[in-house]
């Protein structure tokens, strides 16, 4: 399942968050507009008063309102992008993505050596940072619910942090077009609880 609307994971959540605002203040200023123009058909003409509400309605109305919504969901969107940047943490499991036409190849810094080939291992409950890049042309990383997208590109390598809430199964893909073959071009992330990551770790070490 690809819905970002089902968050699994803290990033995901702040992106489902954002989504929500900006649906609700869409719906509020499409709702004044309908509410104006229906006003439109049925106001009445009076004298002296035409000038004065056509004020009201393009200055208060018109101006004043949509840009305090907009302002707000403004606000809201530079809070909620400031919670997704990448912060130092102790914590952090650092793993490393390379996308080639058409499949993910990943490695492990706790397990050196170790690659495995659509499927990225994660612990879960705790934050990751997957270091993105690709062998050939751009494609991009997206695990819907558990972060948003970041683009690999040619020699460059961008960081992307997330997390899963609980051990499980997430779907991902490539959200790029690159060429005839990218409507399969996907992977998974399998989050381990702690004895399942330290299975998988000590196995890769073996």
């Amino acid at each position: 399942m690809y819905s970002t609307l089902d968050p699994a994971g803290p990033a995901a959540r702040n992106i489902a968050t954002l989504w929500w605002v900006m649906l609700g203040g869409a719906t509020f200023i499409f709702g004044l507009v309908m509410i104006l123009l229906l006003l439109s058909f049925t106001r009445r003409k009076g004298a002296g008063g035409e000038a004065r509400q056509l004020r009201i309605w393009v200055i208060g109305l018109g101006l004043v309102f949509p840009l305090a919504v907009l302002g707000a969901l403004f606000a809201c969107g530079l809070v909620i992008g400031e919670r997704l940047l990448a912060r130092a943490d102790p914590e952090v499991t650092r793993v490393s993505a390379e996308a080639r036409s058409w499949a993910w190849s990943f490695a492990y810094e706790d397990a050196p050596g170790q690659r495995t080939e659509g499927v990225l291992h994660i612990p879960a409950g705790r934050p990751v940072d997957v270091a993105i890049t690709t062998a050939d042309v751009i494609h991009s990383f997206w695990v819907p619910r558990l972060a948003g997208k970041l683009d690999a590109i040619p020699g460059r390598v961008n960081v992307l942090r997330i997390e899963a809430d609980l051990p499980g199964t997430y779907r991902g893909l490539s959200a790029e077009f690159s060429g005839a073959g990218y409507g399969g071009f996907t992977f998974q992330v399998t989050a381990h609880d702690a004895a399942g990551w330290d299975a998988f770790l000590e196995d890769a070490r073996r």
